[in-house]
């Protein structure tokens, strides 16, 4: 206490000199409406300026929570308009937030991610519970990303577009013409579609899609563009080489899709296969 007070008399003048300063700074906004309004705004600049720090802070701290809502938001669209043919004809309006389209949307979050190996995988944190079984597609808002082939009642596993035994039925977007779509290790922005006939009008730059021709994957997912090509060397088919819209080394969030008449088909194909 005697430290303070022995401060405060060594300091006096400086003491009583900041106060009449500040008394006079305070005198001089009050009674001069410019110096008022000066000094307001420059507030108005710092707090601002705090506040906008703090709120890019907490988005930056929800942003989880953001992508979630938003990816629920999108799962809800994609399955209005994938079974929008379905649902809405000028004539008659279906409710579609009730309808039991073809095809379902499911959201999932990747977990893990391979991208190195000639046979990669992905893991992604909904399983049996989220009511996600092998053999669903998955891809995200730019194209497909792989097949689901092991599940338990928490997790799945992807094979991945970048796996050696990954086939997917793929086609020119501008025509009918499909082939498969196969990975030959080497470049993960890179994939083949072969089997592609040689009378199809193969483009560079034209877009490849999903062929429709599977019970995986509605027909007109994006998958990439035609970088180059070649026919092979019985000279009747294509060898195309497709740049994937996906960034496969980047892999936040995906699409989970359901063929809702997989299995009432997959019957009447074993029907008929027994016969």
């Amino acid at each position: 206490m005697q430290q303070i007070f022995n401060f405060l008399i060594r300091n006096k003048n400086n003491i009583l000199f900041l106060f009449l300063l500040a008394l006079a700074v305070f005198f001089t906004i009050q009674t001069h409406s410019f110096h008022k309004s000066s000094f307001i705004s420059s507030a108005n600049v710092v707090t601002g300026g705090i506040y906008s720090w703090a709120n890019d802070f907490d988005k930056y701290m929800h942003l989880d929570e953001y992508n979630e809502r938003l990816m629920e938001e999108n799962k809800q669209l994609r399955n209005i308009l994938t079974n929008l043919n379905d649902t809405i004809s000028i004539e008659n309006y279906t409710d579609t937030s009730s309808f039991d389209g073809t095809y379902y949307f499911r959201t999932a979050r990747v977990i893990n991610n391979n991208f190195a190996k000639p046979n990669n995988f992905l893991t992604l944190n909904q399983g049996k519970e989220a009511g996600i079984e092998s053999e669903f597609g998955v891809i995200t808002s730019k194209g497909v990303i792989g097949i689901i082939d092991r599940v338990n009642n928490r997790f799945s596993r992807v094979i991945s577009i970048l796996n050696s035994e990954s086939r997917i039925n793929a086609q020119l977007n501008k025509t009918n013409h499909f082939g498969s779509l196969i990975w030959n290790g080497k470049n993960p922005n890179i994939v083949q579609l072969i089997d592609v006939p040689r009378q199809a009008p193969v483009k560079e730059g034209d877009t490849i899609v999903t062929g429709g021709k599977s019970l995986i994957f509605p027909e007109g997912i994006p998958i990439g563009s035609i970088q180059d090509f070649k026919l092979d060397q019985s000279e009747s088919y294509y060898h195309i080489n497709v740049k994937l819209f996906n960034d496969m080394t980047n892999i936040g969030y995906v699409y989970v899709i359901e063929n809702m008449e997989r299995e009432e088909i997959l019957e009447l194909e074993q029907e008929e296969d027994e016969q």
